[in-house]
C-alpha cells in the first residue's frame, strides 16, 4: 500500500526531530487502565520470564532514550512511510517516538483474513542495541490466543525479541523488520507453529484450529475493533482508526462470505474445542453476522 486510506499521511514525506516536514508526526496517547498481564499458557520453548510487556517497562522508564536512538527511530519510521508493507501500518504515541501503535492487517487466504489487529511496540532507550518488547492489544480482555505465538495476555512470542529459542536480535534490524515477523505468524495453518506439533495430534485438528481463528478474527479483530468498546480498542490512535474504517469497507463483503461458511458448517452454537486448550465457550455466529451488518450500516461503503 503506498498510503493509508481515509487518511492524510504522506508516506513521501521525511520525518525530522519534530516530525514530518517539520509539523507534528501522526501520534497519539497510550491509556493504560486494568492490571497486569495475566499468565499465559504456552511452550516450555517459550520464555516466561519478566521485561516482555511494552506497558510494564519500570526499567526503561528509568533511562533517558539516548539521541542516537531517537534518530534511528524516525529513520525506522520514515521508512516505513516511504514504503510501507502490505497490511502494515505504524503511527509514534503522542510525546514519546520510543512507544509505537501498530495495527497488522491480517494476510488474505489464511483465518486472519481482514482482521485489524493492534500492538504496542515499545522500543529500548539504547534501540537498535537491544531488542524492542512488544504485545498484542486484540485480545478480547486477556481471553483469546489467536496463536502458539500470540498469548492470551498478548505476549508475542518471536526470537528476535528474546522471547522464543532461536535466532536473537540484531542492530541490523529494524521497526519494519518486527511488524513482518509479526505478520509472518498469521500464516495459513497456524497450528504447526506450536513445537512439537509438526503433525496433527488428531486428525483434522489443523482445520478445526483455523475454524476456531477464523471466528475470533472475525468476533474480535473485526467486530470488537471496529465497535471500540473495550479499552485495548479505544487506545487505537485515530489515524490507525481511520484506516481501519477505510479498510473495513473493501472486506465487508469478504467478511459476511467467511461468517456464513461457518454457518454453513452448522457451527452455531456449537462448543469451541480448541486443540490446545486455549479458546472456550460457543460459537456465536449469528450475533457475529448482525454486528457485521450493523457495521456495514454504519462504515461499508455504498
Amino acid at each position: 500500500m503506498s498510503s493509508i486510506p481515509g487518511t492524510s499521511i504522506d508516506p513521501t514525506a521525511d520525518i525530522g526531530a519534530a516530525g514530518v516536514d517539520g509539523q507534528a508526526a501522526p501520534t497519539a496517547k497510550l491509556e493504560v487502565k486494568g492490571t497486569a498481564a495475566t499468565a499465559a499458557h504456552g511452550s516450555k520453548k517459550a520464555r516466561l520470564d519478566g521485561g516482555w510487556d511494552p506497558i510494564h517497562c519500570p526499567d526503561w522508564d528509568k533511562q533517558t532514550t539516548a539521541a542516537f536512538s531517537t534518530k534511528r527511530i524516525q529513520r525506522d519510521l520514515q521508512q516505513l512511510y516511504k514504503d510501507p508493507p502490505q497490511g502494515i501500518f505504524a503511527v509514534p504515541d503522542e510525546g514519546d517516538l520510543s512507544r509505537i501503535h501498530l495495527l497488522i492487517v491480517g494476510p488474505m487466504d489464511t483465518p486472519y483474513e481482514g482482521g485489524f489487529f493492534y500492538f504496542l511496540i515499545r522500543l529500548p532507550p539504547d534501540y537498535p542495541l537491544r531488542p524492542p518488547r512488544a504485545r498484542l492489544m486484540t485480545t478480547a480482555g486477556d481471553s483469546v490466543r489467536f496463536n502458539p505465538n500470540l498469548y492470551q495476555n498478548g505476549k508475542v512470542c518471536l526470537s528476535i525479541l528474546g522471547t522464543w529459542d532461536g535466532p536473537g536480535w540484531a542492530a541490523s534490524l529494524t521497526l519494519e523488520s518486527v511488524a513482518l515477523s509479526i505478520q509472518s505468524l498469521m500464516s495459513e495453518k497456524p497450528y504447526f507453529n506450536e513445537p512439537g506439533y509438526e503433525h496433527e495430534r488428531r486428525s483434522g485438528d489443523s482445520d478445526r484450529y483455523n475454524t476456531i481463528i477464523q471466528y475470533e478474527t472475525l468476533r474480535v479483530a473485526v467486530c470488537e475493533m471496529m465497535e471500540g468498546q473495550r479499552t485495548e480498542s479505544k487506545n487505537l490512535p485515530e489515524t490507525l482508526r481511520e484506516a481501519m474504517h477505510g479498510l473495513f469497507a473493501e472486506f465487508i463483503d469478504t467478511y459476511l462470505i467467511n461468517c456464513q461458511k461457518l454457518v454453513d458448517k452448522g457451527l452455531q452454537g456449537t462448543a469451541i474445542n480448541d486443540p490446545f486448550g486455549c479458546n472456550h465457550g460457543t460459537f456465536d455466529l449469528d450475533g457475529v453476522l448482525q454486528r457485521l451488518m450493523q457495521l456495514k450500516t454504519k462504515y461499508g461503503s455504498d
